[in-house]
């Protein structure tokens, strides 16, 4: 009997369905194993697209949790998170309700207390909640609206007002150079951050005041963000050296491949960082100049130093663009002269196959009188010919290349 075959669409059929099944099965392997490690290592991304702090993990965690501020990664209020700070005493986490009472002096022991504040904008109810309960300058909510992105510290209405720039926290742990705002106002008693994205510099200080440290006022809170933010460009600027030197040691070896681009995205990564942070050590030099008059000396001082280190790192990064732009000038001297030679043998050959060429399509004609057609040694003398013209044609390529 004769085997019935399944038509050739259904085999095609066949072949789409299992290959879309594979897709959705590496899909969902891969969603897994990320909500695996996000739990694990106390990170969750935000459900509605908006990225979270680590401390979404604990609102997930909680029995009564609330569903539509985990999405923002923030409580009802838009609160990330909240410490109150005391003289020479670790941080204490608060929350919103917390918070509230303290801002409205409800706390027994305020004394000279300190607190931070740290907001997700995404959130619609933060901006509600600041101008019901915090006395902030109407700058820093004018620049929330406009969600401006240049680099500025302002005084307002005894307290500064910041716009930085900070590198994006990537809850994946690969590296990464992407650029969101951060938007500051310190003043004596306060210090109330907003962003819209997770931010490095701000993970790496709430860890330490997770660990315990001390800070003696909200501007000590301000430089050690600081120096944490020149410490995450010290870490970009340091892998992507390493990663320029593999580079070179690949072109001193002459081993090509596609060097140019990936030095390409490179500098494009160092251009985008340099062109939103170089704004920031001129800034903050230009308020340090005429400090407010509640600013102490101290923190001036601790201010100014990590201004400094900010703008040497800056130059550090100025100096590895140019290393960059001599590496892919020197990328595209050794393409260019690649390229030549390739050119110049393809012309090589195509000159030294002219006259066979020539020879061969004249004696290839079908019409009397061609020469040599009746004598004995004609064969021999149209060779003669043919590798005569070669050899001068071979002459003149070479001596034009000398």
């Amino acid at each position: 009997m004769r085997r019935r075959t399944a038509s050739a669409p259904s085999r095609w059929l066949c072949r789409s369905c299992r290959g879309l099944l594979r897709v959705i099965s590496h899909v969902l392997t891969a969603a897994c194993q990320f909500c695996v490690n996000a739990v694990i290592h106390g990170r969750i991304d935000s459900i509605a697209g908006s990225a979270v702090d680590s401390s979404a993990v604990a609102s997930l965690t909680s029995p009564h949790m609330n569903r539509t501020a985990a999405a923002y990664g923030a409580d009802q209020s838009g609160l990330v998170f909240g410490y109150v700070f005391a003289a020479a005493a670790p941080g204490r986490p608060i929350d919103s309700d917390v918070a509230t009472d303290w801002l409205h002096g409800r706390c027994t022991q305020q004394g000279a207390e300190f607190v931070w504040l740290h907001f997700n904008a995404a959130h619609a109810s933060a901006d509600r909640w600041m101008q019901e309960h915090l006395e902030l300058p109407g700058l820093f909510f004018e620049v929330l609206r406009e969600r401006s992105r240049s680099t500025r510290v302002e005084n307002a209405d005894r307290a500064l007002v910041a716009i930085l720039n900070d590198v994006i926290y990537d809850f994946m742990f690969t590296e990464s150079s992407q650029v969101a705002t951060l938007y500051l106002c310190v003043d004596e008693r306060q210090l109330i951050s907003v962003r819209r994205q997770p931010l490095r510099s701000v993970d790496r200080l709430r860890a330490a005041v997770r660990a315990g440290e001390c800070f003696r006022s909200p501007l000590s809170l301000l430089h050690h963000l600081l120096r944490d933010q020149a410490d995450v460009l010290v870490q970009i600027v340091r892998n992507t050296s390493v990663k320029v030197d593999s580079i070179e040691d690949g072109l001193l070896s002459d081993r090509l491949d596609l060097k140019r681009a990936n030095l390409g995205a490179l500098r494009r990564d160092l251009v985008r960082l340099q062109r939103l942070l170089a704004p920031e050590p001129g800034a903050l030099f230009r308020l340090l100049n005429h400090p407010a008059a509640w600013i102490e000396d101290e923190d001036a001082r601790d201010l100014r130093e990590s201004t400094e280190e900010f703008s040497v790192v800056l130059r550090d990064m100025s100096g590895l663009q140019e290393r960059i732009k001599l590496l892919q000038e020197e990328i595209a001297t050794r393409v260019t002269e690649h390229t030549n030679r390739s050119v110049f043998v393809l012309t090589v050959v195509t000159v030294l196959a002219l006259p066979i060429n020539m020879i061969a399509g004249l004696l290839g004609m079908n019409v009397g009188g061609i020469p040599f057609a009746e004598n004995g040694h004609g064969f021999w003398i149209v060779i003669a010919v043919v590798v005569g013209f070669t050899a001068l044609a071979a002459w003149f390529a070479f001596r034009w290349r000398r």
